[in-house]
């Protein structure tokens, strides 16, 4: 996905990990709730409340789901799905642009 028409942006980044995870959080007409960001290189660990799916728009990256022993490498246009109550590792290869949709 490229583009998101008539959609709330909140304006003030989310900023994690020293500022190596960058995102802005959207809001869609239908109350959908989604995020858009940027991940430099990097190892890092996410936790989940929601289940999420991490698109992603640009890079590479090596994701390790909770409860799994091997990592899977996604690529620009690749998608991966996380659980509610969770959480992943994510080793960034290269740059990584992404959407994050909630729920």
């Amino acid at each position: 996905m490229s583009k998101f028409e008539n959609v709330s942006v909140t304006t003030k980044a989310n900023v994690y990990f020293d500022g190596k995870c960058v995102s802005y959080s959207l809001e869609l007409p239908d109350g959908t709730s989604k995020s858009v960001g940027v991940i430099q290189p990097s190892k890092l660990t996410f936790g989940t409340s929601a289940p999420e799916i991490m698109e992603l728009v640009a890079g590479e990256a090596k994701v390790t789901l909770a409860g799994d022993t091997q990592p899977i490498t996604y690529r620009a246009g690749e998608s991966f799905k996380v659980p509610g109550d969770s959480s992943f590792d994510i080793e960034v290869v290269d740059t990584m642009h992404y959407i994050c949709h909630y729920g």
